[in-house]
């Protein structure tokens, strides 16, 4: 085991900043252990461990979380129904407390004293991987070296940044970096920065990446239907294929899949970040996109109105808990006990059209519904008797005659 006041575990993608960043914290006298989620983005994640290794890192440690961030992070996710400010599907928010467990659990291992991030000081991030870490080791300290004055002050941008990787002999890019950043995992993919910091600037021509043009979309839709129990997906079947996807991770890809080739789950948004400035965010969310349609509808066939309001209220807290950072929260749990209550009766199929750019619902059927045929029908009169509803509406009618016969007295 390493010496518990000289090791830091690194969260690290192998890009530039946190190249530069693995090679200061040894200059500052750490033992690095550089830690790569694994989160279902496209890397080669062999190289970015040569690399590391190239630059001094004592221990690489590259982890497959894929499963662990559908099953732990997503699919209560998709049970609450979260959504940031209307349009917003946590896609990288989602992602932070689970990279922030691995990290903890490799800092626990190596007896490490410190974790590192290169999150911007502007940014969610930062408080994501700050709080996480705090809450599942307090005594754990915790090295930025982008509110650091020593590192910021001594490299402003990416000039001087790209002079120091040249003095350290750190790897650059080949091919020229895009005029904006990009965070990717099995979600989504965001892009943020660069040109799109101007919100009239619009997204340009090839920048999407996990979908097509709705406008290029195919002719044909595509049918599917996901099932459901207590709220989370169970399975997938998609019409003119036999076989039924049931393992949580060839879901998402299968929704993923569908919904990218239909041109489902593109949004440009302007976001408040916990900090307290404003954003300009570009995401693609195919999967996410068509389980979450697929799931309100379900709640409508299952949940009491009352309690449905009750967890629409909680789901819009929810989303800004785990916005903020705020997942290992007291808050989070509690809200998160109250939804997965809630979700008990949550079981059955939706079918679903998608379909240039959008998700259609077809049908929908449930072992266990609300939805009482007889009793609705405009043909059978059921255990309902219309002439009750006269006193219901002289009732509820009372208070907007006061109202209306104040209004004209004070005329």
């Amino acid at each position: 085991m390493t010496d518990k006041g000289k090791t830091v575990v690194l969260a690290y993608s192998g890009g530039l900043d946190t190249s530069c960043i693995l090679v200061w914290l040894r200059e500052q006298g750490f033992d690095v252990v550089a830690y790569l989620a694994d989160l279902g983005q496209e890397e080669d994640f062999e190289k970015a461990k040569r690399k590391a290794t190239k630059l001094g890192a004592k221990e690489v440690v590259v982890e497959d979380q894929q499963r662990e961030l559908v099953e732990d992070f997503v699919w209560p996710a998709v049970r609450a129904d979260l959504v940031y400010e209307d349009r917003y599907l946590l896609g990288t928010a989602l992602a932070r407390p689970c990279i922030v467990r691995g990290l903890v659990r490799v800092a626990e291992r190596v007896g490490a004293g410190y974790v590192s991030h290169g999150a911007t000081g502007k940014g969610n991030d930062q408080i994501r991987f700050e709080l996480g870490c705090y809450a599942l080791c307090p005594d754990i300290e915790i090295i930025s070296p982008w509110k650091d004055p020593e590192f910021y002050e001594k490299y402003p941008g990416r000039i001087e940044l790209f002079e120091y990787a040249r003095k350290h002999e750190i790897p650059l890019p080949i091919t020229p970096k895009a005029p904006w950043s990009m965070d990717a995992n099995i979600l989504h993919i965001s892009y943020e920065s660069g040109i799109l910091e101007n919100p009239a600037t619009h997204p340009p021509e090839g920048i999407f990446q996990l979908t097509t043009d709705p406008e290029k979309a195919p002719d044909t839709p595509q049918i599917l239907t996901i099932t459901f129990c207590a709220g989370v997906p169970t399975r997938v079947s998609v019409a003119g294929d036999a076989k039924q996807v049931t393992d949580p991770l060839e879901i998402l890809r299968t929704c993923n899949r569908i919904g990218g080739q239909h041109g489902v789950g593109r949004i440009d948004i302007v976001e408040n970040r916990f900090i307290g400035l404003k954003c300009r965010g570009v995401y693609e969310s195919p999967g996410l996109t068509v389980l979450r349609a697929a799931h309100l509808d379900l709640e409508a066939l299952c949940l009491d109105r009352e309690v449905r309001k009750i967890k629409a209220h909680l789901s819009h807290r929810m989303a800004e808990q785990v916005y903020n950072g705020l997942w290992y929260s007291p808050e989070f749990e509690f809200t998160d006990r109250c939804i997965a209550d809630s979700q008990k009766m949550v079981t059955g199929s939706v079918t679903l059209k998608v379909y240039k750019g959008g998700v259609y619902v077809l049908g929908r059927e449930a072992p266990v519904s609300l939805y009482n045929k007889e009793l609705v029908s405009m043909d059978v009169q059921g255990d309902y008797q219309p002439p009750d509803a006269r006193g219901f509406i002289r009732i509820n009618a009372v208070r907007l005659r006061e109202h209306h016969r104040v209004k004209n007295a004070s005329n």
